[in-house]
């Protein structure tokens, strides 16, 4: 199995491919603590992080948004005291693609890497 966080996102469009069920359901052990929520019929993959207070929120938020813009894939933040919670789903297609599973599980990684509470 790929391990998601070596992988790079690949551009999209409206015809690319959702993720499969099957595809989910192998790749999902890799995204642990995301859960699968449903916004106006939209599959997301949303997972709440928690920090010690504002700034570290602040700061893994920042983080979140370099690795965005790195990979040209961008999420729905939503920052707030001691807590950021994350949003990851692909516009062009109304649904999950692999990019998000990507994204989710680098998202994951800057947050062990150091973005923890203290």
């Amino acid at each position: 199995m790929a391990d998601l966080t070596r992988e790079k996102c690949a551009a999209c469009n409206r015809l690319s491919p959702r993720v499969t069920g099957d595809e989910l359901a192998s790749l999902k052990p890799q995204i642990p603590g995301w859960d699968i929520v449903e916004v106006a019929g939209v599959s997301r993959l949303v997972r709440v992080f928690k920090f010690s207070d504002f700034a570290q929120a602040l700061s893994f938020t920042n983080r979140v948004g370099a690795l965005a813009e790195e990979e040209g894939h961008h999420p729905a933040l939503l920052t707030e005291w001691g807590k950021v919670t994350v949003s990851w789903w692909t516009h062009a297609i109304k649904g999950l693609h692999r990019n998000d599973l990507i994204m989710a599980s680098r998202t994951g990684q800057l947050y062990q890497q150091g973005s923890q509470p203290q």
